[in-house]
């Protein structure tokens, strides 16, 4: 009822105003329950891009309850799948990691481009394959962190990215990056659901989402760039997010609080054909 009594208001208002909800604390692990640790860049991470915008991932503890599974947001703002591994985050992970925890990785909005060979301008030392360092692919990276995570038992999530603002032209358009091909192919070549990986069409989902809201109200909550989101969009990617994992086949939507049923509808839309194709 709070997220449909807030589609109800002007645009103006809706920019205005904050998520229905306050965006959760990181939690720390609990040996009693599954963690659900989340790896990503801004889009996903606690204070989003700044400047009043919102990570996705603050708002996914509310479609679990804390006695049921805690989400630990480890995203860090500018990162790619490339610095989060150099820095150790990956590492960081699985070092906290038990038997029964879930990982979910979402990288794509840093990873493009093409690293100089011998400097480094125009290259933050985030993208992806070649480079001055030894640089791998996007793939690389996901099934290298994923590969961690299994050997502890854990089971992971590849997410594709969401999406730039579809309607900043004028009319609502999204093609799906090649990211999130590799986010794919990166899950299959890993053995898919048999080997407890997952994949979520999450870009997909969260496009629907917006073109269900319209360009008004989705101009409205991209505040600062065409990438971030307010705090009510980035509520409404986290929404569509676990739409995507109940429309799937992974064991976490198991955990989540509402039923598919109540998740679809006008807002979030219902799965997408993308689950009737591809092993998730």
């Amino acid at each position: 009822m709070q997220l449909l009594s807030l589609l109800l208001l002007s645009p103006a208002l809706v920019k205005a105003a904050h998520s229905p909800r306050q965006p959760s604390c990181d939690n720390q692990p609990n040996p009693r329950v599954p963690t659900i640790w989340l790896a990503g860049d801004s889009t996903e991470a606690p204070g989003g891009g700044g400047n009043g915008t919102e990570g996705w991932g603050q708002y996914l503890q509310y479609s679990f309850l804390p006695s049921v599974a805690l989400v630990n947001n480890s995203a860090f703002a500018g990162r790619s799948a490339r610095t989060f591994t150099r820095e150790g985050r990956f590492d960081i992970i699985a070092s906290n990691l038990k038997e029964g925890d879930w990982v979910v990785i979402e990288f794509g909005h840093n990873d493009g481009g093409t690293p100089p060979v011998n400097a480094t301008v125009g290259d933050k030392g985030r993208a992806d394959c070649p480079g001055v360092e030894i640089v791998q692919t996007y793939p690389t990276y996901l099934q290298n962190a994923a590969r961690k995570f299994l050997e502890k038992k854990a089971k992971v999530v590849l997410s594709s990215m969401t999406p730039t603002n579809p309607w900043e032209f004028g009319n609502y358009s999204y093609k799906p990056s090649i990211f999130t091909y590799y986010t794919w192919l990166a899950a299959s070549e890993l053995g898919g659901p048999s080997k407890g990986v997952y994949f979520v069409s999450h870009g997909q989902y969260a496009a629907q989402a917006m073109k269900n809201l319209g360009k008004e109200t989705v101009d409205a909550n991209y505040p600062l760039d065409h990438t971030h989101t307010a705090p009510f969009l980035a509520d409404v990617v986290a929404q569509s997010f676990v739409l995507g994992l109940k429309c799937g086949t992974g064991g976490l939507q198991d955990l989540v609080v509402n039923a598919t049923s109540r998740l679809q509808g006008a807002v979030l839309g219902t799965c997408v054909a993308v689950n009737e194709t591809l092993p998730i």
